[in-house]
C-alpha cells in the first residue's frame, strides 16, 4: 500500500529554514506519510507536488507569511479540488474564518504537531481543532525533519563587523509566553501558557544543522528566559558540544533585569546578542501595551547588556495611536544618546502597529476611539492617527527604509532624524560620539512581521 502524501508549505519565516515544516514533518513521516515541504519564500511550488498532495498544510507564523498565503492556498485549491488542506500557526487559528473562505479545512494554533498529525490520520475535517482560548496540549516532541528543505546557504547569514559571514541555524527550546503583552499574537493562542522543548530535541535539531554547515543559532523562543533553568541547561550543552558556535536570543526587558544574574553565562557560552522587543519609550504607552517595563528600565538594560558584555538588538512598534512628532524625535534622540543607532534595524523605526484578529487591543478602552473596520486586504483592523502628521511620516520613513536596504544604519538613521526633526520644527541635537561598530552583528533579513 502507498503512503500517503503530504505537501507542507512556508510563504515566509523570517529568512530562516522553517522550522514550522521541519518539526511538523517528523511527525507526519513517523505516522507513515511521505512529506514534500516546500519553502515558496526560496523556491517555486512544483505542480507535481500539490496534484499527488493528499493532504496540503500551510504554516502561518506571522502576519506576512498570511497574506503571502492566500493565492497559494487558492491555487492548491484549484490544482487539486481533493485534497485537504489545513494551516497552522500563531496566526491561523486568528483569521480562522478568512482561511475558511479560502478553502482550508482545518485550523490549528499553538503545539499543533500532534493535533494535525491526528487529523491528517483520523478525523473528518475539523474535528480535532481546539478553541483559540483552550489550554494549549503538551506535545511529546520529535526531532524536525529537515530533509528536502533548502541548504542553509540559501537563507540569512549572521555578518560579523569583521567581514564574516555565518551560516545560521533556527531552532527553538521554548514555545508560547507566559506574559500577555496586548499587542503580541502568540498572547490569543498561547493565553500565558509555554512549554518547554526538551533538550536533547533542540540539541539533536542544532546538530545535524551544524552537520549541514550552520555556525551561528538563532533560538527563536518568543523570550528565551521564559524558562532561565531550562535555557541555560540548553546553552551550556550547546557549548560544551560546539564551543565554536555563536547564538542569538530574544529577551523581555523585564527578564533582562530580573535574571541579571544568567546574562554572563549567556556571554561565555556565545551569545553575540540579545532581541529585546522594547516598543516604545513612553511609559504610557508602554502600559498600555502591559509590556511589563518602563523607559528607565530600558536604559537600565542597556547599560546592563553593554556592561557584561552582550550586544542588545531593541526592537520598536514606532508608530502607534499615542505618538506625537516630539515624541518620534524623542525615540531617536534616545537611541542616539544611549549609543544604539547601529544596535536597531530602520525598518524598526518605520513599524506601525498591527491589531490582527484576537488582539487584545482590540478590548483595550485606550485604543477603541482609534479602531475602525476590519480589512480583509491586510488582515488588520484599521486605524488612522488623530494628527495626519504623524500618519504621512511614517508613510515617510518607510519610503526611506524601503529605498535604502543596503545602506549603513547610521546613514539611514541620520536621513530619518533629519526628517522627523523638520516635519516637528524642532532642531537635531548634537550626534554622540559614534560607538565602536565592531559591537554591533547582525542577521542580514531585515524584516520582522
Amino acid at each position: 500500500m502507498l503512503a500517503k502524501k503530504a505537501l507542507l508549505i512556508s510563504t515566509y519565516e523570517m529568512g530562516r529554514q522553517p522550522f514550522g515544516l521541519a518539526s511538523p514533518a517528523a511527525f507526519l513521516s513517523a505516522a507513515g506519510w511521505d512529506v514534500v515541504c516546500a519553502d515558496v519564500a526560496k523556491e517555486k511550488l512544483p505542480d507535481a507536488a500539490i496534484a499527488s498532495a493528499d493532504l496540503v498544510g500551510f504554516h502561518l507564523p506571522m502576519h506576512t507569511a498570511t497574506r503571502l498565503a492566500a493565492p497559494v492556498v487558492s491555487r492548491v485549491r484549484r490544482a487539486n479540488p481533493s485534497a485537504r488542506i489545513c494551516a497552522y500557526g500563531l496566526y491561523a487559528p486568528l483569521n480562522a474564518n478568512w482561511l475558511r473562505s479560502l478553502g482550508v479545512e482545518a485550523i490549528f494554533g499553538g503545539e499543533f504537531e500532534a493535533d494535525l498529525t491526528n487529523w491528517a490520520d483520523n478525523a473528518p475535517a475539523g474535528s480535532s481543532e481546539r478553541p483559540v482560548e483552550a489550554r494549549v496540549p503538551r506535545v511529546h516532541f520529535l526531532v524536525p525533519d529537515r530533509r528536502g528543505l533548502p541548504p542553509l546557504s540559501r537563507y540569512a547569514t549572521l555578518q560579523l563587523p569583521n567581514g564574516e559571514r555565518r551560516t545560521v541555524a533556527y531552532t527553538e527550546a521554548t514555545r508560547g509566553c507566559k506574559h500577555l503583552c496586548r499587542h503580541c499574537p502568540v498572547v490569543p493562542v498561547y493565553n500565558g501558557q509555554f512549554r518547554i522543548v526538551p533538550s536533547d530535541i533542540v540539541l539533536a535539531d542544532i546538530e545535524a544543522q551544524v552537520a549541514a554547515g550552520a555556525r551561528h543559532v538563532t533560538f527563536g523562543d518568543p523570550d528565551f528566559l521564559n524558562g532561565p533553568t531550562h535555557a541555560v541547561r540548553v546553552v551550556d550543552a550547546l557549548h560544551a558540544a560546539h564551543p565554536e558556535i555563536t547564538y542569538d536570543v530574544t529577551i523581555k526587558v523585564e527578564h533582562l533585569l530580573k535574571h541579571r544574574d544568567v546574562l554572563p553565562r549567556l556571554v561565555d557560552t556565545g551569545c553575540l546578542f540579545v532581541t529585546s522587543a522594547v516598543e516604545s519609550i513612553d511609559d504610557r504607552v508602554l502600559a498600555i501595551l502591559d509590556k511589563g517595563h518602563t523607559r528607565r528600565d530600558f536604559a537600565a538594560a542597556t547599560e546592563l547588556c553593554r556592561t557584561v558584555g552582550l550586544t542588545l538588538v531593541p526592537t520598536f512598534v514606532a508608530f502607534h495611536p499615542w505618538l506625537t512628532l516630539d515624541g518620534y524625535c524623542d525615540l531617536l534622540d534616545t537611541l542616539d544618546a544611549l549609543g544604539l543607532i547601529d544596535h536597531v534595524a530602520p525598518i524598526q523605526l518605520a513599524i506601525r502597529l498591527l491589531v490582527p484578529e484576537g488582539s487584545r487591543l482590540l478590548t483595550t478602552p485606550e485604543m477603541a476611539p482609534f479602531i475602525g473596520g476590519f480589512d480583509e486586504k491586510t488582515l488588520t483592523y484599521r486605524w488612522t492617527h488623530p494628527d495626519a502628521r504623524v500618519d504621512a511620516l511614517q508613510r515617510e520613513v518607510g519610503a526611506i527604509v524601503g529605498a535604502r536596504l543596503n545602506a549603513g544604519r547610521a546613514d539611514v538613521f541620520a536621513e530619518i532624524s533629519k526628517l522627523a526633526h523638520d516635519r516637528a520644527g524642532q532642531p537635531i541635537a548634537d550626534s554622540r560620539p559614534a560607538r565602536d561598530r565592531a559591537t554591533v552583528p547582525y542577521l542580514n533579513e531585515p524584516w520582522y512581521c
